[in-house]
């Protein structure tokens, strides 16, 4: 079986993403998870994706993998919203997922690495200083700038200088 083909089966099944963050208290922080997952739906050819969090906030992995049952799912992949591998992706995430699961016999599910190392990071990484730099710069110039997803509200995108008195 092909790569392709094997894509195909996959889709043949019904199959849900969750993903998943550590959590925060912080709402704003949880609010973006849940708006990269509704990016992520619109855009995905996956016809379930839920968020979750570790801990700290809801929905917990198990909540999301309950949704995902309840709405048809005979897969479920797990993606950690992380940048790399550590102990939460390794043992504390398929714990969760695995105590998920058994309530739901015969459902599959996996936990795909996180961010960690992937070949289009230089062209995020390269976007992210480029936008915050041109917001920055407009800042700096007083001039409007269009804004960030990310530094909205916040002194980010703005540039900063201690004074020599502050040395």
């Amino acid at each position: 079986m092909t790569v392709q083909e094997s894509d195909t089966a996959s889709i043949a099944i019904i199959t849900a993403i969750i993903i998943v963050d550590h959590g925060s208290r912080r709402a704003a922080s949880n609010d973006m998870l849940h708006r990269a997952a509704d990016r992520f739906a619109v855009d995905s050819k996956y016809p379930i994706v839920e968020p979750a969090h570790m801990e700290l906030a809801e929905p917990s992995i198990a909540a999301a993998f309950d949704r995902c049952v309840q709405r048809g799912a005979k897969r479920v992949i797990v993606f950690p919203y992380f940048l790399s591998p550590g102990r939460h992706w390794t043992e504390d995430i398929p714990a969760l997922v695995t105590a998920a699961a058994t309530k739901h016999a015969g459902i599959e599910w996996l936990v795909t690495a996180p961010f960690g190392l992937h070949p289009d990071m230089n062209a995020i990484i390269t976007d992210r200083i480029e936008r915050c730099l041109h917001n920055a710069s407009a800042t700096h110039d007083h001039q409007s700038a269009p804004g960030c997803d990310v530094c909205a509200g916040t002194a980010g995108c703005e540039f900063n200088r201690l004074s020599t008195s502050n040395l």
